[in-house]
């Protein structure tokens, strides 16, 4: 398995932001505590559909020094769909739909 980063191109808060995502959810975790990121960074169901860390450039470097694969949109747009949690978007439809 391997863990991935796309480019650092998001502006947020004066930084630059990317993703850093995984084929498998554990391995993500795993490679995330490695680098030293915290939890707060972690963007998954029922927020989001596929699991992934919010991280800086500055975070992005020090993935790609541990072993993270760089990847362009493209790559990174694919790995969404791949790892993608079914189920999420019928969770959120139930929760609005009972006002929460």
């Amino acid at each position: 398995m391997a863990v991935y980063v796309d480019e650092a191109i998001w502006s947020w808060q004066g930084r630059k932001w990317c993703h850093l995502m995984a084929d498998d959810v554990h391995e993500l975790h795993h490679f995330a505590r490695s680098i030293g990121l915290h939890l707060l960074s972690y963007q998954g169901p029922p927020k989001t559909s596929a699991p992934h860390y919010d991280i800086t450039a500055f975070e992005r470097d020090r993935a790609i020094r541990m072993g993270a694969v760089a990847v362009g949109r493209k790559e990174i747009v694919e790995l969404f769909r791949r790892v993608k949690v079914r189920g999420v978007e019928t969770h959120r439809r139930r929760q609005l739909a009972a006002g929460r």
